[in-house]
């Protein structure tokens, strides 16, 4: 199943267009860190899926093909925004009373355990709470929903460090222990690799690249070698960036196969998570192209060479 799907998504502000025949397929069970420069789209994005906007034009379906905005989709889908949309004046006890009251299922004695284990008093108001706690009281409503998906737009880019930290600990634990999936929008590159195990990359309002973050890493080359002969070589490759020096160059490639040979005199290094999308942010025309479908009971092979 498929907890998001796009088909030829547009979405205009006037003359502004912010979606431009944007296609996705998220699988069920990932974490996936949505990225992007500002202006990609990002928040348009998962407005739309959470039903706070509609397209244009196109389509975006959720939880196994329920259209976004439905009853059904909105039963089984959590938000937190960047602002954690909270009601400065109320306590954590009556945030979780009108919540309770606004949905057809909420678990209080989770939200509840939930904050009494954080150290939140549910007398405190949420004004007088730091911006950590109010993440995590945020974070506590939109789990007490117990949602398919769980949607996070930027909600860490207030937080400290440790806050930070002690916000995607709680998201991983309801990753693990309720099966939860997650789309989160963040410019927090070092995070994304040690919490992502997907990756969509939006730019111009398009995506760019997405796919499991292990294979997009095996399918991506630092080449290494003498500057003069990267000319020799660069029409074979799928270039993604490059980084010249006067003796040396650096050269990213997206590999047909993932044991392509290594021309003689270059060197190939693997390269992390942030080193790849950098690499794509930096050349917004370059396209990451997914491997080729297979047909059921097919075996994989690689691009013959």
């Amino acid at each position: 199943m498929n907890v998001i799907e796009a088909r030829a998504l547009n979405k205009s502000y006037g003359a502004t267009r912010a979606l431009r025949d944007c296609a996705l397929a998220i699988p069920h069970g990932r974490v996936v860190a949505l990225v992007g420069p500002n202006g990609a789209g990002k928040t348009t994005l998962l407005n739309i899926t959470v039903g706070l906007a509609a397209p244009s034009s196109g389509e975006v379906t959720v939880l196994g093909g329920h259209p976004a905005g439905s009853p059904v989709a909105l039963d089984g889908i959590a938000f937190v925004a960047q602002d954690t949309s909270l009601y400065k004046n109320l306590s954590a006890a009556d945030l979780i009373h009108v919540t309770r009251n606004l949905n057809l299922r909420f678990d209080q004695h989770y939200a509840e355990k939930r904050l009494d284990d954080l150290g939140i008093s549910p007398r405190q108001r949420a004004g007088k709470m730091s911006g950590g706690q109010q993440a995590q009281v945020a974070l506590t409503l939109a789990l007490a929903r117990r949602p398919q998906l769980l949607v996070l737009d930027e909600p860490m880019a207030m937080l400290d460090p440790l806050a930070r930290h002690d916000f995607m600990a709680s998201v991983m634990t309801a990753v693990a222990e309720e099966g939860v999936s997650v789309l989160f929008s963040s410019h927090v590159l070092a995070e994304l690799e040690r919490v992502a195990d997907y990756l969509v990359l939006l730019s111009r309002g398009s995506t760019q690249m997405a796919g499991e973050v292990d294979d997009l890493l095996s399918r991506h080359r630092l080449l290494t070698g003498p500057a003069s002969e990267e000319e020799r070589y660069v029409e074979q490759w799928n270039v993604v960036h490059a980084n010249r020096a006067a003796s040396q160059t650096h050269v990213l490639v997206h590999c047909d196969a993932i044991d392509d040979p290594v021309p003689p005199g270059w060197e190939a290094h693997s390269i992390t998570l942030e080193e790849l999308t950098l690499a794509y942010l930096r050349e917004p025309g370059a396209v990451a192209l997914p491997r080729p479908a297979l047909l059921p009971g097919a075996e994989r092979s690689e691009v013959p060479k």
